[in-house]
């Protein structure tokens, strides 16, 4: 297949499944534009992408607030001349019984989760309606298709983006492609902002079985390679050894 060079934004790239998706997109041949609250983490990254050979440029990115995002979307076409993806990465997880009401950690997932995904929608497509194309590429978990104890709201919030994206595929017009992309257990820094005692050790043994990274960046590249008439909707990306 006859790799097309696009620029692909990427929410949440400083780490984990952003990360290796920016570096898998670039390797691929893409121009890469990452957002992130580390910046420094981001320069690394575009320093190692761009020393590999590839394009890669960031910008301090708070998915939260929708003024901050629309200028990150507009700074990357501005950068590059256009939005060809925006892969809407931007994630927390911190897991806790409902009766521990941790509601700041119910809000910061509300707000990150599920408005971050909103508000890169909201960037992303305008630009891509005026340019006659774009694809849209939300990540969600499998918690998107279940719950389980100390996830609720989490799942909550990844029901919710699996709703957003099925909603916008099917008001699209055909000239705009949207991907579900649903990661089972994946390594990441995502368990890392469990303060729950209980649920964090929960996880570490849920764990004990974890995809990669760059097995969802190879789900994210698949989607984005497809030629411009083929919509990949949803992919699910689970390890084998996995029973959830």
């Amino acid at each position: 297949m006859n790799q097309v060079r696009k620029t692909v934004l990427i929410t949440g790239a400083s780490s984990g499944i952003g990360e290796a998706t920016a570096s898998r997109l670039a390797a691929d041949g893409h121009r890469v534009y990452l957002g992130a609250r580390r910046t420094d983490r981001l320069a690394l990254l575009a320093e190692k992408i761009t020393a590999d050979g590839g394009t890669a440029k960031f910008r301090s990115l708070d998915v939260t607030d929708a003024v901050d995002t629309a200028a990150f979307v507009e700074a990357a076409r501005d950068r590059f001349g256009s939005v060809d993806a925006i892969v809407n990465n931007a994630g927390v997880m911190p897991l806790s019984p409902l009766a521990a009401l941790k509601t700041d950690e119910w809000d910061r997932m509300i707000d990150v989760n599920i408005r971050g995904v909103l508000h890169g929608i909201a960037a992303a497509l305008p630009v891509m309606q005026e340019q006659g194309s774009g694809h849209i590429v939300n990540i969600a978990s499998v918690g998107a298709y279940e719950v389980s104890a100390t996830s609720a709201v989490y799942s909550a919030t990844k029901f919710a983006v699996r709703a957003i994206t099925e909603g916008l595929r099917i008001e699209t017009d055909g000239t705009i492609r949207i991907t579900l992309v649903s990661p089972g257990v994946t390594e990441s820094e995502l368990a890392e902002s469990i303060s729950d005692h209980e649920a964090r050790e929960a996880m570490r043994t849920y764990r004990a079985v974890a995809l990669p990274a760059s097995a969802i960046a190879g789900a994210v590249a698949y989607a984005i390679s497809q030629p411009a008439d083929v919509d990949v909707n949803s992919i699910i990306v689970r390890p084998t050894a996995s029973m959830q």
